[in-house]
């Protein structure tokens, strides 16, 4: 049986990192996991290769290096993004578009480097890794949770455009899980004289999430099960109760309750 070629973006840590990991060793996919820095490569039991997702070059480079070597990539999973927090009336512009290009355009552009030579082989499979924050809005989290919704609903559109190619997307929104996102993720300074004075708490409580946040082996396992499936579904849910259940309380509650369960859980 010929082995499938998975590209994972992100995959020097966290969660790329354990999906990396979990297929490399189900000996069955040829991985291949990106990083910005890849310094220490013999330190991963993957292929892992230089990759800046906001430099279309980068991108550029990185699928020719691969479809070089092996001829096609059947799996893309774009995992690769960063976090950012604060009032949207305090968060720098300059942050806002380089947050943006990070989590939104970057995966696009590899999605549209990889669809050629899906296409053509009539197969593939393409998750985009988006967050539950881009389901369930929370305070603070505006510019995180719009770029996480935008992928949500491109990764439905894309879904109807490709699916004649035998192209299956899929994209899961994980909860907190036990990551490095808080000590990169870019948040605006907390002020002493700031208009919003719950940013600190909230702060602190989304940090605190992260740090009691799930293994992310959970989403490996979860991904490992979809590749499985042949009809898997478009959207996948992974975390606490609420946060899986959240946007149907939002659907079912009226939205002053509902907001009043949010800032008190988040703020």
């Amino acid at each position: 049986m010929m082995k499938k070629v998975v590209l994972v973006t992100g995959a020097s840590s966290g969660i790329g990192l354990s999906i990396a990991n979990c297929l490399h060793y189900q000996k069955k996919y040829i991985v291949y996991g990106t990083s910005r820095k890849t310094n220490n490569r013999s330190d991963f039991s993957f292929n892992l290769i230089d990759l800046d997702v906001t430099n279309k070059s980068s991108i550029q480079r990185c699928i020719s290096e691969i479809l070089k070597k092996e001829s096609k990539i059947d799996i893309l999973i774009n995992n690769a993004g960063v976090g950012i927090t604060g009032p949207l009336e305090e968060i720098p512009t300059s942050e806002i578009d380089k947050h943006f290009q990070t989590n939104v355009i970057g995966p696009i552009l590899l999605v549209k480097e990889v669809l050629p030579s899906m296409r053509s082989s009539k197969n593939g499979v393409i998750i985009n890794i988006t967050s539950v924050a881009g389901q369930i809005a929370t305070p603070f989290r505006s510019i995180y949770s719009g770029g996480k919704a935008a992928l949500e609903i491109i990764s439905e559109t894309l879904a109807m455009e490709v699916r004649s190619f035998g192209i299956d997307v899929i994209s899961i929104a994980p909860g907190d899980f036990k990551t490095n996102i808080s000590k990169r993720r870019f948040h605006s300074p907390v002020k002493n004289k700031s208009a919003y004075k719950s940013y600190a708490k909230s702060l602190k409580k989304m940090n605190l999430g992260v740090h009691k946040g799930s293994d992310p082996e959970k989403i490996a396992k979860l991904v490992r099960s979809i590749l499985l499936k042949r009809k898997p579904r478009l959207r996948y849910k992974v975390g606490s109760f609420i946060e899986k259940n959240g946007i149907i309380l939002k659907r079912i509650l009226p939205q002053r309750i509902y907001e009043k369960l949010i800032l008190r859980l988040f703020s």
